[in-house]
């Protein structure tokens, strides 16, 4: 069997490590950064990376955003949600009190902001991944501690001396497969993401584009500024919908879309996750063979 080479934040132990286990048939390659990820994939020396896209707390992670609308041609082919669940990770005997700096990714830290105060001696610092927090803390003979997983805890023989840090409660990660060209087969219940780049900041351009989605029944499930680093107040549109390009619906408004706009890019159309997926696409199923019929009913009425 041949494995596809898959490239995730590394090292072994990161959420990216967990998330990308989670595929079949893959040969997981760790990259040291986000963006290493997506070059590495866009050079084709990876067949696709798995890259962090959301986080239900911390919002978009911007490395993964920018690099998609700004440095490559890719496409997402599949998302997967991860449950994260945040720990810290110390050496045997160290007790939270006498640790003295806490490390971790920076999305990991803003996620534990309020339980890192109670400690009192500690400071923070910033790594590239939470499980190169881990390593930095098994490596180092000083009381530190990081911010991790149980799979990075198991791997760098870490003790676990506080569980389930994080501020909030139902803290997930949205992650996404990257690819080069192909783009998903449509399920009945997909979403489509895309960037729109305005000529000109005009009154009511943002309200033009809404309503080419609202004029054709489009639900719009995300929409995001970016600045376009281009120049202060320079920004483009990041926007996610319900529906796939295959549908001739999302085909309409994209072509309105490109023929008013400087320029629309695709950012890929795949399926949706989460709790009630396959049910909505079962009901979505459904409701199009009704509508259909009812078309081709109406149809067949035609005088020829």
């Amino acid at each position: 069997m041949v494995l596809t080479r898959v490239g995730y934040l590394g090292p072994e132990g990161s959420f990216s490590h967990e998330a990308v286990s989670a595929l079949e048939n893959v040969d997981p390659v760790a990259c040291e950064s986000i963006p290493q990820v997506l070059a590495m994939v866009a050079s084709g020396v990876l067949e696709q990376g798995l890259v962090p896209l959301e986080n239900a707390i911390e919002g978009t992670v911007s490395a993964t955003i920018d690099g998609l609308v700004f440095d490559h041609e890719l496409v997402i082919e599949r998302e997967l949600v991860l449950p994260i669940h945040l720990h810290l990770l110390a050496k045997k005997g160290l007790s939270p009190a006498e640790v003295t700096k806490v490390l971790s990714y920076v999305h990991a830290l803003e996620q534990c902001r309020g339980y890192i105060a109670t400690l009192p001696l500690a400071s923070t610092e910033q790594t590239t991944s939470t499980s190169q927090a881990a390593q930095l803390v098994a490596d180092s003979s000083e009381p530190w501690a990081a911010v991790g997983s149980l799979k990075a805890a198991e791997l760098f023989g870490l003790a676990i001396v506080a569980s389930d840090i994080e501020d909030h409660q139902g803290n997930a990660t949205r992650f996404v497969l990257i690819g080069r060209d192909a783009i998903a087969s449509p399920t009945g219940h997909d979403r489509t993401s895309i960037v729109c780049f305005q000529d000109a900041d005009r009154p009511g351009s943002l309200y033009a584009i809404l309503g080419r989605f609202a004029a054709r029944d489009i639900n719009l499930t995300k929409l995001e500024s970016r600045p376009t680093k281009l120049g202060l107040g320079d920004y483009c549109f990041v926007m996610e919908f319900e529906g796939h390009v295959a549908d001739s619906v999302v085909t309409d408004c994209l072509a309105d879309l490109q023929a008013h706009l400087a320029r629309v890019k695709f950012l890929g159309s795949y399926p949706v996750t989460g709790e009630g997926a396959q049910d909505r696409r079962v009901e979505v199923a459904a409701a199009r063979k009704s509508a259909d019929e009812w078309i081709a009913a109406i149809r067949s009425r035609v005088r020829q």
